[in-house]
């Protein structure tokens, strides 16, 4: 989640219950939102064993077959659905009634495959359109996304003053409905749940990363192995993140890709900011790198390229970009990241599986070999100046252990199969 945290602390193995504030002590970000994950955890863990790997009344699928110049679709039945225990609601809330506006607004109906809120699907698009012909399963995957003021301006208190610096932001759960023809839909609903499963498992990366503060010239020559005189040399502490934006390529920031600004309009290379940055620290400079993308482009996997930062008009909130963007304006942010300039077309950072890479000020990471590396996972490297050091876990000789990444976290349920017009088979779990 692409935050301005210090670092994330909680892990599901250190059996943690609870977080205790002491008195006179000061109060820290990570210690609130421990807190938050330990509470998080133990009710999904709840639910999961309660009601298994998936289940509930929601997300009911319908087939509407195409008519005039209607596609074919699916409709999607409100109520809540969970996945490993978690919680996708596709309650529709009705239209917002204005003072003298007159009658209530109609009862929008059930979402449907083309309108679900967070997939911005194209049925003119092949990639997106619905097979003409049958069987094929529909799932459900969810995750959870960040949401900060850049993208949901209300989320500022304006009694805080003119320049409504942002607080807290907020965690909440997305969905999609998607389908595959790649699951045999033969059998019973058990025994095409577990190909389902055996699928979707398919889906993650198996990449992992290990990180580390380089070596001196001179010292041990084992890969694995941190010599005491390593240190890390940057002047303040740091949250590094390291994303995949495609399978051999990756971003850094060293402020958890947090320096984002929301965008009011875009005139060809030029992009106006609807604010600029609080301090030097997070502003944009002439050589920055950056990514233009916006929801449409988010939710759809398509990774924008990374482009520069080539002027910056400081009094009209205007900065000049390398090549114009490629992402539309819905909801549009321009997200800063800190590399610098490689030779890649899409202007991102080669990955390099094997050997050690170098970022900056003595942090580097390791990409393990023979694995598959999904765009969107992401590592949190903390690197800290009084310890000259990463916090990163090492086994009892001191090395560097390789970690899955720390998300994005996608689950999936089966949802039903569709094997023609009228005939839809749930493969829901009853719950209730």
């Amino acid at each position: 989640m692409k935050g301005d945290f210090t670092r994330h602390t909680f892990d599901p193995a250190d059996r943690y219950s609870a977080v205790l504030l002491q008195q006179g002590r000061v109060l820290l970000d990570a210690d609130f939102n421990e807190q938050t994950a330990i509470q998080l955890h133990l009710l999904r863990t709840l639910a999961a064993d309660l009601i298994g790997p998936h289940g509930g009344p929601g997300f009911a699928i319908g087939y509407r077959e195409a008519a005039d110049d209607d596609p074919a679709d699916l409709t999607i039945g409100g109520g809540r659905y969970y996945v490993d225990g978690v919680a996708a609601d596709a309650t529709r809330a009705p239209a917002p009634l204005a003072v003298g506006a007159g009658d209530p607004a109609p009862d929008p109906g059930p979402w449907t495959f083309y309108t679900q809120p967070w997939a911005f699907l194209d049925p003119e698009d092949d990639d997106d359109a619905l097979p003409d012909g049958f069987p094929y399963l529909v799932y459900l995957t969810v995750w959870e996304e960040l949401v900060t003021a850049a993208q949901e301006p209300r989320l500022r208190e304006t009694a805080l003053g003119a320049t409504m610096p942002d607080t807290a932001v907020r965690s909440r759960v997305v969905w999609q409905v998607r389908f595959t023809t790649d699951v045999t839909l033969d059998g019973s609903p058990e025994e095409i749940g577990g190909r389902f499963a055996e699928w979707a498992g398919g889906l993650a990366g198996t990449g992992r990363l290990a990180a580390r503060v380089e070596r001196p010239a001179g010292t041990d020559e084992d890969p694995c192995v941190i010599s005491p005189e390593s240190r890390y040399r940057g002047q303040e502490n740091q949250l590094y993140r390291v994303e995949l934006v495609a399978g051999d390529a990756f971003v850094w920031s060293r402020d958890n890709g947090s320096v984002a600004f929301a965008i009011d309009s875009v005139d060809g290379r030029w992009v106006t900011l609807a604010a600029l940055g609080r301090d030097d620290k997070l502003d944009l400079h002439v050589g920055d790198a950056v990514q233009l993308t916006d929801d449409a482009a988010h939710f759809r996997g398509q990774a924008a390229p990374v482009l520069r930062i080539e002027d910056v008009d400081v009094p009209d909130r205007r900065v000049l970009l390398s090549a114009d963007p490629v992402a539309g304006t819905r909801n549009a942010l321009l997200r800063r990241w800190d590399h610098p300039a490689t030779d890649r077309p899409d202007g991102a950072v080669p990955l390099v599986t094997g050997r050690w890479l170098d970022l900056e000020d003595g942090v580097q990471v390791w990409f393990a070999p023979d694995a598959t590396y999904r765009p969107g996972d992401h590592w949190l490297i903390p690197a800290r100046t009084l310890t000259g050091a990463v916090e990163w876990p090492a086994d009892d000789a001191g090395r560097p252990i390789l970690r899955p990444p720390h998300g994005v976290h996608r689950r999936y349920a089966p949802l039903a199969a569709v094997r023609g017009a009228n005939e839809v088979q749930d493969l829901r779990r009853a719950i209730g």
